[in-house]
């Protein structure tokens, strides 16, 4: 597991949950990775959550790469220009960029019309979703086209299947956001294209984060007793699945296969032969089609 031994990567969001095991995961494969957000262990960002950009630099190291935490509050422009600039100088390159810089899931109102949402969270939601990747793709991008085979990977939740139907109970915010993280990928693939560069936009299933986990009262070790309450949990799966899909996509040579797709874990996992860490291969966007949009009864035979 060494193949991306003297890659350079930048997770941009790499706090928490599918941002923490992404840049974990990179690291495993022997990156060096620049672990950013605005959680440090001086200070916390709005979200209020315990996890640090500190903590994610040190798991990076301790699985076999080289794990660098600077704090960036990625919608200051300036602060991106700078982070940048000390990548460039400290390792002269950039070879994978994830942007996975969200943090609006404290704004989101579940089932409410674009009249009856609050109107500063959702735009709140907007510029924590679509402007933090748009100025950091646009600092970061001149250094990444240096050298020919760099990735832009735009985290996003949903399939483009799955995100071609509108997401009334997420709402009008929260759908924008996310189809807006998909266009930015198909836009960069062809604006990276010349310079032999890719990207892709990459999303997790029913995430089983630290604040998720929180939610149902239960933890990685027992998550499966949540179900007794919302028995489609059952497909949710880990951080590490989609983090290992990640990895797989910053190291396969032939990546640009994906050029401006929307790929997920569970598909992921099927192509390049990787597991989450109880040893199953959830499909997540499968199963919730085919299984929980219809009101089937919870049952993930053949989905994991």
């Amino acid at each position: 597991m060494d193949e991306l031994r003297g890659k350079v990567a930048l997770v941009a969001g790499a706090s928490r949950a599918a941002g923490r095991a992404i840049a974990v995961e990179l690291g495993r494969r022997g990156a060096t990775v620049y672990a950013t957000g605005r959680t440090t262990r001086e200070q916390r960002s709005e979200m209020n959550r315990p996890e640090t950009i500190e903590e994610t630099a040190e798991l990076v190291t301790a699985a076999g790469g080289t794990g660098v935490a600077v704090r960036v509050d990625h919608l200051v422009p300036d602060e991106v220009a700078a982070l940048v600039a000390r990548i460039d100088r400290e390792q002269g390159r950039l070879d994978v960029l994830v942007n996975d810089v969200w943090g609006g899931d404290r704004y989101m109102e579940f089932e409410q019309k674009l009249w009856e949402h609050s109107l500063d969270g959702g735009l709140r939601m907007m510029r924590l979703g679509i402007d933090t990747h748009a100025i950091t793709s646009h600092f970061t991008l001149p250094l990444l086209i240096r050298r020919e085979g760099g990735l832009v990977i735009e985290m996003t939740d949903g399939t483009a299947e799955f995100n071609a139907n509108y997401r009334a109970d997420a709402g009008f915010f929260y759908d924008l956001v996310k189809v807006s993280v998909q266009r930015m990928a198909l836009a960069q693939s062809e604006e990276l294209r010349p310079y032999g560069g890719t990207a892709v936009a990459l999303t997790p299933g029913w995430l089983r984060s630290e604040a998720m986990l929180e939610h149902f009262g239960v933890t990685e070790d027992n998550w499966r007793d949540a179900t007794d309450n919302e028995p489609h949990f059952a497909i949710s799966e880990s951080p590490t699945f989609v983090g290992r899909a990640a990895a797989a996509l910053a190291a396969d040579p032939h990546v640009s296969r994906w050029n401006g797709q929307t790929v997920s874990s569970g598909h992921a996992a099927k192509i390049y032969d990787f597991t989450d860490i109880d040893g199953s291969r959830p499909d997540a966007w499968r199963y919730m089609e085919e299984v929980q949009s219809k009101n089937k009864p919870a049952d993930t035979t053949g989905y994991r």
